[in-house]
């Protein structure tokens, strides 16, 4: 019985894990890296799937842990880097084109997203790396704010090496039951969008009083 076969009787009906594990069955550690940088650019594609199964497979022999590692950080890093050039792209001045075309919203703070970015871009860049979902688009900004390549690679790579360190070790540890790890993380990734999701709406709300506010002081004045 091959990766693909045991991976398809984990998961029956999620064809990712058949896909990635025919990619590392085919090409070993190449076809996990390869399933990483995809799962960088399409944060879709779970790496809470992807990377246990590589560790998994490292377990079965068809790999070792340390090709594992290696690869798929290479992957991640090769996936954000994409990212960076498409932020650095689009560009600073497009970026407040579009900005300034938004509702709730004022070239100010952009400005001071920007400077926030500045002072604390190299802990968002490392610690972003472990946060699902925020893992792939963080490298946008940074592309954007044209980080230096040399730092945003490092940074980059020590945050992937320690997410994809942790769930590839899981793993290969849990054995035949690789599959758990989905599950916790799964529940991090909802706790992490809910949380965004509570940020996003307190922001609207507080934008909108704002101005109510202001239309108020503009009619009493």
């Amino acid at each position: 019985m091959n990766l693909t076969t045991m991976a398809l009787a984990q998961q029956p009906a999620d064809g990712i894990a058949g896909w990635a594990a025919g990619l590392v069955d085919t090409m070993g550690g190449p076809g996990a890296g390869l399933a990483i940088a995809l799962e960088n650019l399409f944060p879709p594609l779970p790496s809470e799937i992807i990377l246990p199964l590589t560790g998994f497979a490292a377990g079965q022999g068809v790999l070792s842990l340390t090709s594992a590692l290696f690869w798929t950080t290479l992957g991640s890093v090769a996936g954000a880097v994409a990212l960076y050039w498409i932020g650095a792209l689009f560009g600073r001045e497009r970026m407040h084109a579009i900005w300034g075309r938004l509702p709730l919203v004022k070239a100010s703070d952009l400005v001071r997203t920007e400077e926030w970015f500045a002072r604390h871009g190299g802990k968002a860049v490392f610690l972003g790396r472990m946060v699902p979902i925020f893992r792939s688009l963080i490298s946008v900004p940074a592309g954007v704010e044209r980080m230096p390549m040399p730092r945003f690679i490092m940074l980059t790579t020590l945050g992937s090496l320690v997410w994809n360190s942790v769930l590839v070790v899981a793993g290969y540890a849990l054995g035949d039951r690789w599959d758990v790890v989905e599950s916790y993380v799964g529940v991090l990734s909802k706790a992490v969008v809910a949380l965004v999701g509570v940020a996003c709406a307190a922001y609207v709300a507080v934008r909108l009083r704002g101005r109510g506010r202001g239309a108020q002081h503009r009619r009493t004045s």
